[in-house]
């Protein structure tokens, strides 16, 4: 099982929901906050999920792209085995990659090793974090079924996000993949990133998977 969130990029509008869902949910999640510094002077603070803007083309043939970036959950995540004490792990059972703050001795050699910059310093605790999955809640068997998936997911208003398990043929996300030529971010680099971004149709101005590899490059 490799759990995941496939985001269709023709779908997406940049309203941030997904942001602060994620924000909202994990400060007092089980997991630890994402805490703000100086909450009201320094609005960014710490976000796992972020969202990046890419603007192309000359006016009147202009065109705007949203992607949602957090946590690849890679198959072969590169943060994992850089980690000297095992804080950073992936899970058998259903892929995800977390870190046990117990273990984490705030080296941050994971954050030099992650291809995407998704990783942040919590200095206040002195550990990594970054996005869980919201595995709390997955696991959470007083929740229905049906709330059972992060919060970026639950909270997209124009459903760009589906949330489940790509290693399975049959399901909703690896259907979407094959019919829609999903990809994943840099695969040159051989993280095999699970998070997937289903391409935009044809514009006036197009924005693909090559300009969106070169932002995120570019950015990180």
């Amino acid at each position: 099982m490799q759990l995941t969130i496939i985001t269709d990029l023709n779908k997406c509008v940049g309203c941030k929901s997904c942001q602060v869902s994620c924000k909202e949910h994990n400060t007092s999640g089980a997991f630890g906050p994402v805490p703000d510094e100086t909450p009201y002077q320094d609005p960014d603070g710490m976000w796992w999920n972020r969202i990046v803007t890419m603007e192309s083309g000359e006016y009147p043939n202009t065109s705007v792209m949203y992607l949602p970036k957090a946590c690849m959950h890679c198959y072969d995540a590169p943060c994992v085995p850089v980690c000297p004490t095992g804080a950073s792990y992936k899970r058998d059972d259903n892929g995800v990659v977390l870190i046990d703050y117990d273990s984490c001795i705030g080296c941050q050699l994971c954050m030099w090793a992650c291809p995407y910059g998704v990783r942040e310093f919590d200095e206040q605790e002195g550990v990594v974090k970054k996005c869980t999955l919201c595995i709390d809640r997955l696991e959470d068997e007083s929740l229905p079924e049906v709330e059972r998936q992060p919060a970026c997911v639950q909270s997209c208003p124009t459903h760009a996000r589906t949330f489940g398990d790509l290693d399975d043929p049959t399901s909703e996300v690896s259907r979407l993949v094959a019919e829609r030529q999903g990809f994943g971010l840099l695969p040159e680099l051989g993280a095999r990133p699970a998070v997937h971004y289903l391409p935009r149709r044809p514009s006036p101005s197009p924005v693909g998977r090559d300009e969106v590899d070169d932002l995120v490059e570019e950015k990180y």
